[in-house]
């Protein structure tokens, strides 16, 4: 079967500085690829090279048997298939929380406003925000806004999910209701890459873990292999500043955080 997203011999520079070097990464539809790493080593580039936010300069990236570094591809189009959440919320403040879940359904996608409405109103039901439908984001915490950007992206309709450190603004009490949101998608079988630093979440939720390292993929395994027998010397050294990694749970249907 061949793979929904695939990177190969994939570069990336800023300026100078290569900051992707040959990365091949093939993802399977359905797969939740967790991406870990020192901050500085390419995680969240990787990603946005994917959202089309950074342009790539070699190499390939294919998505759903598409080449996307044709220069004709239409990153308007790839965008609402490949959805991405932040670390910052991105909300319009002057909007209300409908209104901004349905901005892309309604004018990029041109859908019938009942239809795109009565899917915000479920997907809001579903992260337990269905009370929030016309409140403003001054008015929400900071997990409360970030599942309202989860939705938003979701009501897209996107064949794949891109997390990129999305707990890392809030405060701790806020972090486990986001990451369960999560946790649903990937028991749905969405297909999701994550970028995170919580070690727990990714050991409960990943199929597959990928360490980066200085730009380069230095391995990738099940996530009960990588955080037990890190097959590398640096991957090693990285779980061992997490020195609570060995009584992680397993990857599990609940979400369990330490």
């Amino acid at each position: 079967m061949s793979a929904l997203i695939e990177f190969q011999g994939f570069n990336k520079f800023f300026g100078e500085q290569q900051v992707l070097k040959g990365i091949d990464l093939s993802v399977q539809s359905g797969e939740v690829v967790v991406i870990l790493g020192p901050s500085g080593c390419g995680k969240s580039t990787l990603l946005r090279c994917l959202n089309g936010l950074e342009v790539a300069h070699s190499g390939s990236l294919r998505f759903a048997g598409k080449e996307l570094l044709d220069k004709k591809t239409d990153w308007r189009q790839v965008r609402q298939d490949v959805g991405m959440v932040f670390q910052s919320y991105h909300l319009f403040p002057h909007m209300s929380v409908l209104d901004n879940i349905l901005l892309g359904p309604l004018k990029v996608q041109k859908r019938e406003p009942r239809e795109a409405r009565a899917q915000a109103e479920k997907l809001l039901e579903r992260v337990g925000l269905a009370d929030k439908r016309d409140a403003y984001p001054r008015q929400l915490s900071g997990g409360q806004q970030q599942r309202i950007a989860i939705v938003r992206s979701l009501c897209m309709n996107p064949q794949v999910m891109l997390f990129d450190e999305v707990t890392a603004a809030l405060d701790p009490e806020m972090v486990k209701e986001v990451l369960e949101v999560i946790q649903g998608l990937a028991r749905d079988g969405m297909t999701l890459l994550i970028v995170t630093h919580e070690m727990a979440f990714a050991r409960a939720v990943a199929d597959r873990v990928v360490f980066m390292e200085a730009g380069c993929i230095l391995e990738h395994n099940t996530p009960e292999e990588f955080f037990t027998n890190p097959q590398t010397a640096r991957a090693q050294q990285f779980l061992e500043k997490f020195s609570f990694v060995s009584t992680l749970p397993k990857k599990t249907k609940e979400l369990e955080l330490i």
